[in-house]
C-alpha cells in the first residue's frame, strides 16, 4: 500500500493526522486525550465532514493536492 502523504490538522496539544494511500484508503491517527493517544481508524471520504476536508486540503502539500482531492471527493 503506497502512501501519498500525511497531513496534520492537530489542535492544541492533541494530535490529529490523516494519511492518504494510493488505493484511496484514509488512515486517521489521533489523540482522544493525554491518556488515550495514537488511536488509529480507517475512514471513507463520506465519514469526513466538510470543515475537516477544508483543513486537510489547506494543509496538503501542493504536489499531492489533486490526488487527495479525488480521494476526499472534494469539493
Amino acid at each position: 500500500m503506497e502512501k501519498i502523504c500525511t497531513i496534520s490538522i492537530a489542535t492544541n496539544w492533541l494530535g490529529d493526522e490523516y494519511t492518504f494511500y494510493e488505493d484511496n484508503k484514509i488512515e486517521r491517527t489521533y489523540d482522544n486525550n493525554s491518556l488515550s493517544s495514537n488511536v488509529t481508524e480507517w475512514l471513507e471520504a463520506n465519514q469526513i465532514n466538510k470543515q475537516t476536508k477544508d483543513k486537510l486540503i489547506r494543509g496538503c502539500p501542493e504536489e499531492c493536492k489533486e490526488k487527495v482531492m479525488q480521494i476526499l471527493d472534494y469539493p
